[in-house]
């Protein structure tokens, strides 16, 4: 056998450069490296800087004066989990340093580095020491702990931690302190993440938290601490068997006193609140029975957009499926407003404002009253949305609406048929199967079934019932009854008529169409044409 040949390795690219390692025991160079591009780099000189603020204070101070804070407190976010990891370490060490303090808190460095924290703070056994500082006598302690305590319990796990530590009975401890009461509303914040859990709300109920939560919603204090008790409200309200206990504690009467406070911020909150807790039928009625609909029906008329969205909001879970509270909001002329929120800026605020008018167009006397206001043309821009909650809203309103030949004849000469007709193009399934619902109870009548039939409604509805994936029930029903409205149509394409179709004054034969003649916009057209022809003949 031959000698096997050594295979020469090959040369190294021209273009890439040889590794150098580098090594410097000047604190300076480490600190030009924090800028390095390279990862490798980065974790190596964050290390060596935390190995060096170790040996004491006056490495530290050298280290603040070569500049080291700065890139430190950015590499905190940087993608590399080992990077993070030893810039924290490098910093944690520096900030012993009072000096190193004080840049921190003008860099505004501390809100990121309480932001950067994770459920690794429960997994390190970090809860404890952060509920024994709550016992701290600095009072920015005492916040910096609040703060961790806000981000780390929107995760299931710590929550549960914060509970086994007794972390109920430390925050309600600190909220009976008024001495503490600028920092109440950190101490809500934290409150109102635990109450996610239902273990968290029968604890806190358990311990008389809940009654002291309703103090914080009753008692007048800061605005901010007001808001923050009434988010953990609404947090609480998220479940039926909640919704229950806080209707047992009459909280819709102390809500309903708030939508007469000032403040933009409190007045959302409540209206969310109510929204929540309406879902609770008792509470759609005790609501009613303390006035709170007159109370919410005023703010639709807030400078504040939020204000404005949450009140629809609100009115729009109170009227869902009962018609006294929808009566009781036209009681207190809300139709009117509500018409006129249809023109707002905000999407929410629109979407809500026409759930509301839909829940309100079932009775006939409300019916009219919002046709009078012209809620017709007020669903014209709605109907045009980009906004998909708005559009599945509106057009479910114009159908409510457009049930009797008011309401179709308003439609018609507001131009509304033309954004409807085009919405049987959406590619949003909700959109197009409420656009058919309402193409089908405009139908109702032939002068409105006609002109859909010119904008290619016939046309656009047999396309979707061609389509297994974009034909629904309601596309059937609409095509069906524009066919009903014009029967002379109807004959025209299909050579057949229903027993029940009778045919009145006007009714003509314009003979068979073949196959490639059947676009609607055309067939309109020439019926129109024969329909007036016929007309002046007939005179």
């Amino acid at each position: 056998m031959g000698k096997k040949v050594k295979k020469e390795s090959e040369p190294p690219s021209k273009d890439v450069f040889d590794p150098l390692p580098i090594e410097s025991k000047k604190a300076a160079t480490v600190v030009l490296m924090l800028n390095s591009p390279e990862e490798e780099v980065l974790v190596k000189a964050c290390e060596a800087i935390h190995k060096f603020a170790e040996k004491g204070d006056e490495n530290r101070s050298s280290l603040l004066g070569l500049g080291a804070v700065e890139p430190l407190s950015h590499l905190i976010s940087h993608e590399d989990k080992l990077v993070r990891r030893n810039a924290f370490m490098a910093l944690g060490v520096m900030a012993a340093n009072s000096d190193v303090k004080r840049l921190l808190k003008k860099l505004d460095a501390i809100p990121s580095i309480i932001g950067k924290l994770s459920p690794e703070v429960r997994e390190l056994n970090g809860v404890p020491p952060l509920l024994e500082l709550l016992r701290s006598e600095f009072p920015v302690i005492q916040q910096l702990s609040l703060r961790t305590l806000v981000i780390v319990t929107t995760d299931t796990d710590t929550r549960a931690t914060f509970r086994e530590e007794q972390g109920f009975d430390r925050l309600l401890e600190f909220l009976c302190n008024k001495e503490f009461s600028d920092l109440h509303v950190e101490a809500l914040q934290v409150l109102s993440n635990c109450l996610e859990d239902r273990d968290s709300l029968q604890l806190i109920h358990e311990t008389g938290g809940l009654q002291r939560l309703l103090q914080f919603i009753t008692t007048p204090t800061l605005l901010d601490i007001q808001t923050n008790a009434v988010k953990a409200i609404y947090r609480v309200a998220q479940s039926s068997e909640n919704r229950k206990l806080l209707h047992e504690q009459d909280i819709e009467r102390s809500l309903v006193e708030l939508l007469s406070l000032e403040g933009d911020s409190l007045r959302t909150a409540t209206c969310q609140a109510v929204a929540a807790m309406s879902l609770h039928l008792a509470s759609k009625d005790a609501f009613r029975d303390l006035d709170g609909i007159r109370a919410v029906v005023q703010l639709l008329g807030s400078e504040g957009g939020e204000v404005r969205e949450a009140a629809a909001q609100a009115l729009s879970s109170l009227t869902s499926s009962n018609q006294l509270n929808a009566y009781a909001v036209y009681e207190a002329e809300g139709d009117e407003g509500l018409v006129q929120q249809l023109h707002d800026v905000i999407p929410g605020a629109v979407a809500h404002a026409a759930a509301v008018l839909t829940n309100m167009a079932e009775q006939e006397v409300l019916r009219c009253s919002i046709l009078s206001h012209g809620a017709m043309a007020a669903l014209l821009e709605p109907l045009k949305s980009a906004d998909t909650h708005t559009l599945v809203r509106a057009t479910q309103a114009l159908a409510a609406l457009a049930c009797d030949a008011e309401g179709r004849a308003d439609l018609r000469n507001a131009g509304g048929l033309v954004p409807l007709v085009q919405l049987l193009q959406s590619n949003h399934k909700e959109v197009r199967r409420n656009a058919c619902w309402a193409i089908s109870v405009c139908a109702n009548d032939e002068p409105t079934a006609v002109e859909m039939c010119k904008l290619g409604a016939l046309d656009l509805l047999q396309e979707i019932n061609s389509s297994a994936n974009r034909r629904n029930k309601f596309s059937e029903i609409a095509l069906q009854r524009l066919l009903d409205s014009n029967l002379s149509l109807k004959y025209s394409l299909t050579n057949t008529l229903a027993p029940t179709d009778i045919t009145m004054d006007g009714f003509y034969d314009p003979g068979k169409f073949p196959p490639h003649c059947v676009g609607s916009v055309h067939i309109a057209c020439l019926l129109l044409r024969a329909r007036s022809a016929y007309g002046n003949l007939s005179q």
